[in-house]
């Protein structure tokens, strides 16, 4: 068999692949942001000690780490638009979806990094008159974040791995983009291969930067 890699030209990158890159980058930044917020409020819940909030936390991020991921959106893309009555859209289905999905895996991170701040800074917070939310918010939190970093973006990295299960509901991603390519021009196989170069540069680049940032926040400590 002939590999032949001469069609993937600039013409052929910007008209089908550059489209679902910028998606890929979209749903990936989207779903760790929302992901990231929900995933701490889910963290702060299980750990209020309270049990009417820790037990649905918890029923949340055990059960979805529990199911496949795309099996989730395919349940998403299906019955949401059952319960509101009219279709969401394969992209919009996909962004909620990998919110949702992702905030159980961010805040078990939250969660580990919370629990990492010595109990004194809590303690201290208290001592100088702050609430529980103001102890978290201005003393617990900074530190967690800083301390779980690298974790929360090994974490991102493996979500923009993820947004590739989106082809289950058609969502135009990158390797949708090199999917299309591939068909247009009757090379499966070449495509098929430069898209798993495309996001082995992309993940190897971006963990090397989370290696080098992890080294930086070693010295500071």
């Amino acid at each position: 068999m002939n590999l032949d890699f001469a069609f993937l030209n600039w013409g052929v990158i910007s008209s089908f692949i550059l489209k679902g890159l910028f998606f890929s980058i979209q749903l990936t930044v989207i779903a760790m942001i929302g992901g990231i917020a929900l995933g701490t409020v889910l963290a702060l819940m299980r750990l209020s000690g309270k049990p009417w909030l820790v037990m649905p936390a918890a029923a949340y991020v055990n059960t979805l780490r529990s199911i496949p991921l795309v099996m989730v959106i395919l349940w998403f893309f299906l019955l949401i638009p059952m319960l509101i009555g009219r279709p969401m859209g394969a992209e919009l289905s996909a962004i909620i979806t990998f919110t949702v999905f992702e905030a159980a895996y961010y805040s078990e991170i939250m969660r580990a990094g919370i629990q990492s701040v010595p109990r004194g800074q809590v303690f201290a917070g208290y001592a100088v008159g702050m609430t529980y939310r103001q102890t978290m918010q201005l003393v617990v939190l900074p530190q967690a974040f800083r301390n779980m970093l690298p974790v929360l973006l090994t974490q991102t990295i493996i979500l923009f791995q993820d947004t590739s299960l989106v082809y289950a509901i058609g969502a135009y991603d990158l390797l949708k983009g090199f999917e299309v390519a591939g068909k247009n021009f009757n090379r499966p196989v070449e495509t098929y291969l430069a898209a798993a170069v495309v996001y082995f540069i992309i993940c190897f680049s971006l963990s090397m930067l989370v290696k080098r940032l992890q080294r930086k926040i070693q010295i500071i400590r």
